[in-house]
């Protein structure tokens, strides 16, 4: 499947039925007055946001999405039918922004099964019954409906995760990222491999988080260079970065700079997230280099260094508890009711 992680779309409530104008014709009734039935309300917009979808793909081939508009009233005082709501689904963490400045964030779901009703069908017209008055016995006026909303809208897909993964090209994030999770990202000995956003899932003592790799940056991604820094928006609600670090690279203490300072120019708060530097490939070098390297990182900034190795697993453990306690607390370990203690003395009733 393709990622495709914005898209411009056009949407349309549906317009209000008319309401009719219309007299009751029946033999034997000398006086049958208006009985014009009122029109029924437009189809509303609704964004939905469901589990299991994690591209914005299908906007791709489908960009104009138009609620039904409402049926007209009708004689014997029959109302239309109001319009189907247009129900769009859209993968969890998409962000709706306005087109006129491309900025302006109109609506950001971020749980699945949420619904919220965008845009709202416009409203039915009278007909001529509701306006029937002791002095006007035979109106002949009759509202349209109400025409429905519409505008252009940019989707921008923001994918849920609880853990970042950053770093230059070549660092070895996708063989990280493959080591501790299911993921089948691609690896190569050249840079920019990984040309879009992946998840994973990582199950590290009995607890589960969602890891995200993005695209390797270099200097000047703020400006475009390279892959540029589009993807970051996808790390923005995680709760803790890992920075992947070549021990193999020209210089790690540089890298480290070069990182740090494309996520200041980035904004948006991913300056201030908490980071663990994780020294990659400790595997290929021997021992002193390896304590080199660390010394010339805490002198560049690092407060504590993980030495590691994507390919073998070596210090992984460590890396990860200290990502657990940046995650909440574990849910679900109260005892149920009723059930007994290890050692308790008397045994269980339900009396």
């Amino acid at each position: 499947m393709h990622f495709l992680d914005q898209a411009k779309i056009f949407i349309r409530s549906g317009q209000g039925g008319p309401g009719a104008v219309s007299f009751r014709r029946e033999k034997y009734v000398e006086y049958g007055g208006p009985d014009g039935g009122n029109g029924g309300k437009g189809g509303d917009i609704i964004f939905e946001a469901v589990a299991g979808l994690n591209t914005l793909i299908d906007f791709r081939y489908a960009q104009h999405f138009k609620a039904p508009r409402g049926v007209h009233g009708s004689g014997k005082n029959r109302n239309g039918a109001a319009g189907k709501d247009l129900v769009i689904k859209v993968p969890v963490g998409t962000q709706l922004i306005s087109d006129d400045d491309r900025e302006t964030v109109l609506l950001d779901l971020t749980e699945a099964g949420q619904r919220v009703t965008f845009l709202e069908g416009g409203m039915g017209g009278r007909g001529n019954a509701s306006y029937k008055t002791s002095t006007n016995r035979a109106p002949r006026q009759h509202q349209p409906g109400e025409m429905g909303e519409e505008m252009y809208v940019w989707l921008r897909l923001k994918l849920l995760a609880d853990v970042g993964l950053v770093g230059m090209p070549n660092a070895g994030k996708s063989t990280f990222i493959n080591k501790i999770t299911n993921t089948k990202a691609k690896v190569g000995d050249y840079a920019f491999t990984t040309l879009k956003p992946q998840l994973g899932v990582v199950r590290h003592k009995d607890r589960e988080f969602v890891l995200a790799d993005i695209p390797g940056l270099i200097a000047g991604a703020a400006e475009g260079a390279g892959i540029g820094d589009r993807f970051l928006g996808h790390i923005e609600r995680c709760r803790v970065l890992i920075h992947l670090i070549d021990i193999n690279g020209t210089d790690p203490a540089e890298a480290l700079e070069i990182i740090e300072e494309e996520l200041e120019a980035y904004g948006n708060g991913l300056d201030e997230k908490p980071r663990l530097i994780a020294l990659n490939k400790v595997d290929t070098v021997d021992a002193e280099l390896v304590k080199m390297f660390i010394k010339e990182l805490k002198a560049a900034g690092a407060k504590k260094v993980y030495p590691i190795s994507g390919a073998t697993g070596k210090g992984m453990d460590a890396l990860l508890d200290a990502v657990i306690e940046y995650l909440p607390a574990a849910t679900g370990t109260e005892r149920p009711a009723g059930e007994q203690e290890e050692g308790d003395d008397k045994p269980w009733s339900p009396v």
